[in-house]
This record gives structure tokens, sequence and C-alpha cells, in this order.
């Protein structure tokens, strides 16, 4: 069925609005793609707030043109073109694609160009950027990196807590008591000081008084 001169505007007009407010837009060739497959891909670039729509290579020159100011030539490629705006995650959307771009081997999708940051990105440019893991993704790693020193800390107090219960203790500070009291022990078995001062020399006995002079 003919579009329409008016469809056409609508369709038009619906693009530029699409490019004007995405943080990314892929351009893919689409050969083969089947309803399902088309039906699952938009599902799943939903999930990640980003659209995949196919429309005629002239109408999308004009939108990217009046929408971003940029020439764009997609007349020498085969087959229909959809494209992918990345409403969220400038990352997220062109994922998704890629997804089904390695899935398929490129023999159902495969990728032609892309803006990204403002500025067209050639085919090998739009591979690499597309392959990069989205913002949710490298949050997760990180929140990983951060759960592994946590896990080792509940370990130790896991096991710290047995150690309290083998030594009968209720709490860390039971321990600490134990530690106060040991010092204590230990410091009363000190060498104690001396008690009795250095024995007095004995007295020099004194000498006899002389004899009282014999009687006469």
């Amino acid at each position: 069925m003919a579009v329409t001169k008016q469809q056409k505007v609508e369709i038009l007009n619906n693009l530029i609005e699409l490019f004007k407010n995405a943080q990314s837009i892929g351009f893919a060739k689409t050969t083969t793609l089947t309803v399902e497959e088309f039906s699952n891909l938009r599902t799943n670039l939903r999930e990640v707030g980003a659209t995949y729509n196919l429309a005629k290579k002239t109408l999308i020159k004009k939108a990217i043109k009046e929408a971003l100011d940029i020439d764009l030539d997609l007349s020498t490629l085969e087959g229909q073109i959809g494209v992918v705006c990345s409403n969220e995650d400038a990352v997220a959307g062109l994922g998704k694609v890629n997804d089904m771009v390695k899935a398929t081997n490129g023999e159902k999708i495969e990728w032609a160009a892309c803006i990204f940051d403002g500025e067209l990105k050639g085919l090998e440019e739009t591979k690499v950027l597309a392959g990069l893991p989205s913002k949710d993704t490298l949050l997760g790693r990180l929140v990983g990196s951060m759960k592994s020193p946590i896990s080792g800390l509940a370990r130790f107090f896991d096991a710290a807590s047995k150690d309290l219960e083998t030594q009968g203790k209720a709490t860390v500070s039971d321990l600490k008591v134990e530690k106060k009291e040991e010092v204590a022990e230990v410091k009363t078995e000190e060498t104690p000081k001396e008690e009795i001062k250095a024995e007095e020399a004995p007295k020099t006995e004194e000498a006899p008084k002389t004899e009282e002079k014999k009687e006469a």
C-alpha cells in the first residue's frame, strides 16, 4: 500500500522529534527479520528506554538534517534501514540491537552507522560503541566489587562469633575484660618490690667494759 503525502509528513515529523530527544541514534540494515524477531527486538529496546523504527532512507536523511543538521547518505545501503533511538542510556539501545546482530551473525540485521555524542560515526566505530557495556551493567559490576570486601568483613565477624561461642564468651567486650584481667594477673606476678629492707647489719657487739679493777 502506497504511503500518502500526508502520511510521509507525519512520519517525517515523528522522526525529527525522535532524533531531537535521542541520546544516540543507530542505523542498521534490516533484510530478513521475521515479524516475531522484529517484535522481540522492539520489546527488548523498550525495556531500556529505546525505540526501533523502519523508514525510507530519504525520510531518515531529511529528518537527520532538520533535527541535527548532519548530512547523512544512506542511498548506497541495500535493504530497509532500521533506526534505533536510545533515549535514556546512549549505549543501552545500541547494545540490544548488537545482541541481535551477533545472534544472527549479521545475516538478518547489520550495522551501517550511528550518531553518538552529536557526531556521525562510521561502521567500525559504531560496532565498537554498540559493544560497550550499558550504565546498568557497569553499575552492577561496581556494586559487585563493593560487596566483596563487605562479604569478607561478614565472614570475619562470623568467625569471631564462633570463637566467642567456643570460649564461652557472650560478646567481644568479655574478651576485653578477660584481657584486662590477664594483664592484672601478670602484674601481680611481677617481681615484688623489696618488702624487706636489706637486713640490717648486726650491731657490733659492744666490747665488754673493762672489768672493774681488782680490789686492791
